[in-house]
């Protein structure tokens, strides 16, 4: 992979996490999934390295980087076969929304340990008739005057990692005083919080994370459990949901590279003839494309992790739908072409393919399906009218 367009430190940093990569590998995470082992211990070793706040602030313990610089961390992790997915939630999407608008007590009380990984925290968007449709969120929020306390009541679906976060950051909803019109709000829920249950989505997918439906009834929570300014609304969002593109992104980037390494190495080895089979253009072509798929998705990412974290929130929102639906292409067409390029050692537990077949699809349905980035980008790039 080439590297030419990163500064020094981005190149040290690939490569460290490389390295921690390949302590784990492919088979630490399949082990995790069968119950062999934690991920806890992957998620520590980052986290003693500085890799898990590399995005968040000095002050509070992070490493005063960026998105740019955490994406680099998930992707060497998932090219070594053993991705985190949870670092698209906890530092990614709650640690930025909270080092932009969270008070200073929010800070103080979550950055340091979302930084050292000693705490974690989930996300909850995903409503079960929302669908993409963020306007049509359900879950309200209504002040107890006599108390100051908020009253949270509605569902979430696809809610990843909730048993084992310390706190789900909640999207709802608060009417404006002003206008009457519902608007989007952030909260943070504590897990034991009474009221806040949850139920496991049995899934085909096999991952250390588990998928939960959640259920909020009249849960009551603190005035400061509203995280940053009440009016702040789609801007706090997108603050989280662009770098939440970007990170699946990079989950996609380091799933699509594990599967191009193996088919390559498969295909320099494996002869039938007389002649390794990667000498067939029909095995080498598609594996070169995959490559060129990869490179090209990599480039967008980086143009929105730039983007974002220079502040540009608008370019960024364009470039972190592009970057994600270029690597979820890149990422199944991959997966598949790898497989196939193994022929029947493409569906054994032995070269850890398989499960990367179901497993490739995700970024194409989460966090936002493809269909709808191409509305995004025909609507708000090419001013094409809208069909809904």
């Amino acid at each position: 992979m080439s590297t030419v367009l990163e500064t020094q430190e981005h190149q040290a940093l690939r490569a460290a996490v490389a390295a921690l990569g390949k302590r784990y590998g492919r088979d630490y995470m399949t082990g995790v999934v069968a119950g062999e082992g934690h991920p806890d211990e992957l998620w520590a070793d980052a986290a003693k390295l500085g890799y898990l706040g590399v995005n968040l602030p000095e002050e509070y313990g992070g490493g005063g980087g960026g998105i740019a610089e955490l994406s680099i961390v998930l992707e060497e992790l998932g090219a070594a076969g053993c991705p985190l997915l949870m670092m698209v939630v906890s530092p990614a999407i709650c640690g930025t929304v909270i080092a932009r608008f969270g008070t200073d007590e929010q800070k103080q009380a979550w950055l340091p340990g979302l930084a050292d990984g000693t705490r974690t925290m989930a996300f909850g968007i995903t409503e079960p008739d929302a669908g993409s449709n963020s306007h049509r969120i359900t879950t309200t929020a209504r002040k107890d005057e006599a108390s100051g306390d908020w009253l949270l009541t509605g569902r979430k679906v696809f809610i990843s990692g909730v048993d084992i976060a310390d706190a789900t950051l909640i999207v709802g909803r608060t009417e404006d005083a002003r206008t009457g019109n519902l608007k989007p709000c952030l909260f943070i829920v504590p897990r034991e919080t009474p009221g806040f249950q949850r139920r496991q989505i049995e899934m085909e997918l096999q991952a250390p994370e588990k998928q939960f439906e959640l259920t909020l009834d009249d849960v009551r929570l603190p005035a400061d459990a509203l995280v940053g300014d009440e009016d702040a609304g789609l801007l706090q969002l997108f603050a989280g949901l662009n770098p939440e593109r970007i990170m699946t992104a990079a989950f996609s980037l380091g799933m699509a590279r594990y599967a191009l390494n193996r088919a390559v190495g498969y295909a320099k080895e494996r002869s039938v003839w007389k002649s390794p089979i990667g000498a067939h253009q029909a095995i080498a072509h598609p594996l070169a494309q995959s490559h060129i798929d990869i490179e090209l998705a990599r480039l967008m990412m980086q143009k929105a992790a730039r983007l974002y974290d220079e502040g540009d929130d608008m370019g960024a929102g364009e470039a972190a739908n592009m970057a994600k639906l270029a690597a979820a292409d890149a990422c199944v067409k991959t997966v598949d072409q790898s497989v196939h390029t193994l022929g029947g050692n493409g569906l054994t537990k032995e070269f850890g393919l398989a499960s990367l077949i179901v497993a490739s699809r995700v970024a194409r349905i989460a966090p936002v399906s493809r269909e709808m980035i191409l509305n995004y980008v025909s609507h708000q790039t090419l001013g094409l009218p809208k069909s809904y």
